[in-house]
C-alpha cells in the first residue's frame, strides 16, 4: 500500500538530508557509463570509500533494519540447525500450507462470486465495490470473510492471538487535553482504522476483526480471484488518471468513505496505514495527513510481530523471499493493541496534520515505538544502497 498512500495529502515534517535518487521518469541520460579498470588499484581504492558499509547504512536508515537469523535482505549466512529447519519445512508444512491458503483463497471467491450474482456492483467516482450491499449478502461476505481470514492466519502458522484493548477513560477524553468528557461517553463509531504498518500480514489480520476497505491499486481489481474480493471489502482503487472531470481524487474518496463510516454503522470502516510504507516493526514514520482531514474520530491500532528466528517485517526483504521463509517458519505470532477511539479537538479538525502527529505520538508513546522523521524515499535509497553492496560481493 505505500503507493496509494503517496498520494494522499502529507503533513510537512523535517527530513534528514539523503543522497539523490534518480528519478525513472525522468529524461533519459544517454551519456556513457564509465567503467572502472579493474588492474587500476586507485579505482578500486576509490570506490571502497565511496560506497558505504552496511554498518553506515543500518545506522542512517534504523526503520528498516532487519534483526533475525537470515540477515541484511533475507540473505545472510545462515546456521547449519537453521538450514535444517529450513529442509524440514520444505518437505512438510511448506505444501501443506499451500494447498490450505489455496483451499481458503478459493472457497471465499466461490462465496464472493454466489453472493454477487446477478448485482450490479456500487459505481461512484470511478470506483467498484460490493461493499455497500445490504441484506443477506453484505452478511454474508463480511462474517465468512472475518472467518476464512482468520483460517487463513492459522494456516500460516499464527495459532494464537494475543489482542489487547485498552478501556476507555469515562472521567474525560484520554486523547487529548482540550476534549470533553461528552465525547468520551458518546462512544461514537470512528470513521477509519489507523494502524502501523509492518507486514502484507497487517490486512490479514484486520480483515479478521472488522473487514474493513483499504486503498490499493487499481490493477488489484482485474487480478484473478484477488480482483473479486477486493471488490466485495470495497478497495478505494488508485488511478493515475482520471477520465470524469468530476473525479475527486483518492484523498476525497477516502475521507468521503471516512465519514460515511462515522455516521453510518452499516457502511464499511476504512482501513489506512498513514506511514505510507512498511518498517520493522521498532518504529513509526510521520503519518501523512489525508486520513485526518474529515476530521472523523479514528481507531488506533499497534501491531507487533514477537519473533525468535524470522522478523515478518517486510522491510527490506523481496516479497518471494520472504513468503517462503514465512511459510517455513513452524509457528509465527502476532500481538495487536486496540487503543481507545481517538476523538479530535476542534484545533485538531481545523489542522490535520496537527490531528495527524498527535495520534502518531500517541501510539508511539503506548507501542514503546521509536519516532523516526525518514519516510518511502529513504527506504528505496536504502535498497538501492543493499543492492549495490550485495552486487559488489
Amino acid at each position: 500500500m505505500e503507493s496509494e498512500l503517496q498520494k494522499l495529502p502529507q503533513p510537512e515534517t523535517t527530513r534528514p538530508s539523503q543522497p539523490e535518487s534518480i528519478d525513472e521518469g525522468s529524461t533519459k541520460d544517454d551519456r556513457p557509463l564509465l567503467k572502472p579498470d579493474p588492474t587500476n588499484p586507485q579505482l578500486q581504492v576509490q570506490s571502497q570509500s565511496s560506497s558505504p558499509s552496511i554498518e553506515e547504512l543500518e545506522k542512517k536508515y534504523a526503520p528498516y533494519v532487519r534483526h533475525d537469523v537470515y540477515g541484511v535482505m533475507g540473505q545472510g549466512e545462515l546456521p547449519w540447525t537453521e538450514k535444517v529447519l529450513l529442509g524440514i519445512a520444505l518437505v512438510t508444512i511448506v505444501p501443506m500450507r499451500v494447498i490450505g491458503a489455496t483451499t481458503v483463497l478459493v472457497v471465499y471467491y466461490l462465496i464472493c462470486k454466489i453472493c454477487t450474482a446477478f448485482w450490479a456492483p456500487n459505481r461512484e467516482d470511478e470506483q467498484e465495490d460490493y461493499a455497500h450491499t445490504g441484506g443477506w449478502r453484505r452478511t454474508v461476505m463480511m462474517q465468512s470473510g472475518m472467518f476464512l481470514s482468520r483460517v487463513m492466519l492459522f494456516v500460516f502458522g499464527f495459532y494464537w492471538i494475543q489482542e489487547t484493548y485498552q478501556p476507555i477513560n469515562l472521567n474525560g477524553n484520554s486523547n487529548n487535553e482540550d476534549g470533553s468528557k461528552q465525547q468520551a461517553e458518546e462512544l461514537e463509531r470512528p470513521g477509519a482504522i489507523v494502524s502501523n504498518h509492518i507486514s502484507y500480514l497487517d490486512i490479514l489480520y484486520h480483515m479478521s476483526c472488522s473487514f474493513p476497505s483499504f486503498v490499493a491499486k487499481r490493477s488489484v481489481a482485474k487480478l484473478p480471484l484477488v480482483g473479486l474480493i477486493s471488490k466485495c471489502l470495497g478497495c478505494v482503487y488508485v488511478q493515475r488518471e482520471s477520465k470524469s472531470p468530476d473525479f475527486k481524487g483518492v484523498s476525497g474518496v477516502v475521507n468521503e468513505r471516512i465519514r460515511e463510516a462515522h455516521q453510518n454503522k452499516s457502511a464499511p470502516i476504512m482501513l489506512l496505514f498513514p506511514e505510507g510504507t512498511t518498517t520493522n516493526g521498532d518504529f513509526l514514520l510521520p503519518f501523512k495527513s489525508g486520513a485526518f482531514l474529515s476530521g472523523a474520530p479514528v481507531q488506533p491500532v499497534i501491531l507487533r510481530y514477537p519473533y525468535q528466528r524470522l522478523s515478518l517485517a517486510w522491510d527490506s526483504i523481496s516479497g518471494a523471499r520472504h513468503v517462503i521463509l514465512l511459510l517455513c517458519q513452524f509457528v509465527n505470532y502476532v500481538e495487536a493493541t486496540w487503543l481507545p477511539v481517538y476523538y479530535p479537538s476542534q484545533q485538531e479538525k481545523d489542522d490535520p496534520r496537527l490531528y495527524a502527529e498527535n495520534v502518531r505520538r500517541l501510539m508511539a508513546h503506548e507501542g514503546n515505538l521509536l519516532l523516526s522523521d525518514i519516510g518511502l524515499a529513504e527506504k528505496r535509497v536504502y535498497h538501492a544502497a543493499l543492492n549495490g553492496l550485495f552486487c559488489q560481493q
